[in-house]
């Protein structure tokens, strides 16, 4: 096993709830409105750090088949989100190279959290399983 490399950002930093290790910047946010997890809102990032891919699955999501990749935090290995590997409607390959984090996994700049209620929709987005 290799040396752990970590990336420290500077700016308003999202990080993963468990073990703070930094992982976007708030102004690599491409979208805080569209897109949901099974726990609530995710936010989609132009570019991530300190995340390894997991293994490439083609999902069905409520806005066609893609192809993802789980991605987990090298501090900790908690999954943190995925990243969208390929879309296979022509409308959504503005996803492709990008990543999702759930808020519900990691810390907002502030260093607040998002928690889920039991009253949450939680089903229906664009990440779950039709």
């Amino acid at each position: 096993m290799g040396r752990l490399f970590v990336m420290h950002l500077e700016g308003k930093v999202y990080s993963c709830k468990h073990c703070h290790t930094h992982l976007g910047l708030s102004s690599d946010i491409i979208s805080k409105q569209s897109f949901h997890c099974k726990h609530g809102k995710a936010y989609l990032f132009n570019k991530v750090v300190n995340v390894t891919s997991g293994v490439k699955e083609d999902r069905m999501m409520i806005t066609g088949m893609h192809t993802v990749s789980d991605i987990f935090c090298v501090g900790c290995g908690s999954i943190v989100g995925w990243k969208y590997e390929a879309a296979h409607e022509k409308s959504q390959r503005y996803k492709e190279g990008k990543f999702i984090l759930e808020r519900y996994k990691v810390s907002g700049p502030d260093g607040s959290h998002y928690f889920v209620t039991h009253d949450a929709h939680v089903g229906g987005s664009d990440v779950d399983d039709v």
